[in-house]
């Protein structure tokens, strides 16, 4: 999988993974009303909702990105609903030859890991037969626990030619209370990147390995040494957009041959309708606006890179 999002980059000459992290107020009113008419203001109903706006953003984007990220959460806040919402999308995305990110943030160890695993990368066993859960292409891990939570998820994922991305650097304000603590004179990042050069290190891929990172595009000359460190890793760069991070920001998370890298925008992208530089596109024409703001995104990325 990590060559098929090699190869789809290339293609699209836009290294950028779309982050399906729906909230009911970003969803124009005629998509809730139509979905209320039919389930009633019910969970069923917002679920309906979310899967008809990702549906449309995602139909009018398909052809300019390699990747999506669903982020879980924003669908498991309306129960079991929201994770059929979730399901969905991720199929739908597949029927469109996207990769899928799945945005879990798991982290823990044993049988519970296992489990989790096997739940979103692999097949689970019943009776005779095996079936897949929820089926994303790559998962997002929290390290904390080691390598017990990691191991895992390696193991399923190198059974199916799936990836990983593990958090090293996080684009969130409170992220150095602990990643930026010093341990024999180095940040805790530095030590957690060296972790997943060496789990991905026989998880190689044409060019790179199945086993990623996250690093947010908030630190870009932390992003410049985590390069270095890990010259093979793919590194998953949030934080572009709506939490500050722009393409100049950008350019040490690629290495020389412009690739190396796939950063998100979410809200950016998906609530780009209500920004007021798209707002002239309207609320009716939601998908037209994420359509236009990925086109400038790519176009700003391409221009820092041009200019590396």
């Amino acid at each position: 999988m990590i060559n098929k999002l090699v190869e789809k980059i290339k293609k699209t000459e836009a290294p950028i993974v779309v982050g399906l992290d729906p909230m009911m107020k970003f969803i124009p009113e005629h998509i809730t009303k139509a979905a209320f008419a039919e389930h009633g203001e019910t969970l069923e109903g917002a679920a309906e909702a979310i899967w008809q706006y990702n549906k449309a953003i995602v139909d009018n984007i398909y052809d300019l990105i390699p990747a999506v990220k669903p982020q879980i959460a924003m669908y498991e806040q309306f129960g079991i609903p929201g994770l059929v919402a979730y399901k969905k999308t991720i199929e739908y995305c597949k029927s469109k030859d996207l990769v899928v990110i799945g945005d879990i943030k798991r982290g823990d160890i044993g049988s519970t890991s296992e489990a989790y695993a096997v739940g979103h990368m692999g097949k689970v066993q019943v009776g005779s037969n095996s079936f897949y859960g929820f089926d994303e292409d790559f998962a997002t891990l929290a390290p904390y626990m080691g390598s017990d939570t990691i191991n895992p998820f390696k193991k399923v994922c190198q059974e199916e030619k799936k990836g990983l991305f593990i958090l090293v650097k996080t684009s969130n304000p409170s992220s150095g209370e602990f990643q930026d603590r010093l341990i024999d004179g180095r940040p805790l990042y530095e030590w957690v990147a060296e972790k997943v050069v060496e789990w991905g290190s026989d998880f190689m891929g044409d060019s790179y390995s199945y086993i990623g990172a996250v690093v947010g595009a908030t630190y870009p000359e932390m992003g410049k040494v985590l390069r270095e460190i890990m010259p093979k890793s793919f590194i998953l760069v949030p934080g572009y957009g709506a939490q500050g991070g722009k393409g100049a920001d950008l350019v040490h998370f690629f290495n020389k041959d412009g690739l190396g890298a796939i950063v998100n925008s979410s809200r950016g992208i998906i609530a780009a309708h209500q920004q007021a530089q798209y707002a002239e596109i309207g609320a009716a024409n939601f998908a037209d606006a994420s359509r236009q703001a990925v086109i400038d995104m790519r176009e700003d990325i391409k221009s820092a890179l041009a200019g590396k």
